[in-house]
Order: structure tokens, then sequence, then C-alpha cells
């Protein structure tokens, strides 16, 4: 091999005690045309065998099944939204079933109270009316005791008297009055 000319800048690398370096050739391409013309034939390849369709093809199925996976998404959303809907109203529907049921309790012990109040008042005018019908009828009780007592006096009294005042013949007299006055 033939020696460069020598120039200042491998005069220095001389110096320094460095060798010159000569890129490698073939076929009168140096290296970077060589990688170049690889990837050339590379690239032709790939474009023969259709790389390029067969990675658009990967691509589009990707892309339908990501487009499914979306539809399926926005499917279960609008169940989820519809279900969430139907949920809500049926909680509004509870809400307004319990308000009718706190109306309806509050109507009811109201009724309950009122009527408690009238039996209560019932309740204390019969036992009103059962103690005085018991006051009054211990007064005729006691009237009557009173009268029984006071006639149990007067016969007992009218009998020591009569026993006093008649004696055997006055008492014929008048069993003979009693016995005519029978046939009669």
């Amino acid at each position: 091999m033939a020696n460069p000319p020598i120039t200042e800048s491998t005069h220095t690398e001389v110096q320094a005690g460095s060798e010159h370096h000569v890129d490698p050739s073939a076929l009168g391409f140096d290296a970077t045309m060589l990688v170049g013309l690889a990837m050339l034939v590379v690239v032709l390849l790939m474009l023969w065998k259709k790389v390029p369709g067969a990675i658009g093809k990967s691509l589009d199925a990707k892309i339908a099944t990501i487009r499914a996976q979306l539809d399926e998404a926005a499917e279960l959303r609008r169940e989820a939204e519809a279900l969430k809907a139907e949920y809500e109203g049926r909680s509004r529907a509870a809400e307004g079933e319990a308000a009718a049921m706190v109306e309806r309790a509050r109507h009811e012990a109201e009724a309950i109270r009122a009527k408690a109040e009238t039996d209560a008042a019932a309740l204390v005018e019969r036992r009103t009316r059962m103690a005085e019908d018991k006051i009054a009828a211990e007064e005729r009780a006691a009237l009557q005791q009173l009268r029984a007592t006071a006639a149990d006096a007067a016969s007992r009294a009218a009998a020591r008297i009569i026993a006093e005042r008649h004696d055997g013949a006055a008492d014929k007299a008048v069993i003979d009055q009693a016995i005519a006055g029978l046939g009669r």
C-alpha cells in the first residue's frame, strides 16, 4: 500500500505516535455505501414480502379490536346509565313512599290520640256516672234501711202500745170482726 501524502493533520498523527488508518472498501464502495446498499436491500425485501401490508393488516385488526372494545364499553356505559337512572327513580319512589308512610303514620297517631282522648273522656264520664249511681244506690239502700229500721221500731212500738192497751177480750173482738169480713 502506498503511503498517503503527508498533510498537516497526518503529520501531527505521526508525531503523536499513532498510525494512519485507511477505511476498507469493496467493489469501489466504502463502508457507508455498503451499509446504505444493505438497508436498501432490506427495504426492498420488506416491500417484496408485503411487510407494510401485513403491518397495516395487523394494525387494522388491532384498531378493529380496540373499536369493538370501545363500542362494548360504550354499550356497558349506556346500560350502567340506564341502571343508574332506574335506581335513581326507584330511590325517588322509595323516598316518596317513605314520606307517605310517615305522613300516614302521623295521621294514624293523631287519630289514635284523638280516639284515646275521646275514650278517656267517655271512661271518666262512665266511671263518674257509675260512682254517682253507686252513691245513689247506697243512699237508697241507706234510706230503705232507715225506713225499715223506722218501720220495725214503729211496729215494735205499736205492738207494745197495743199489748199495753188491749187485752184478750179486745183481741177476740178484733179477730171475730176480721173473720166476718172474710166471708163477704
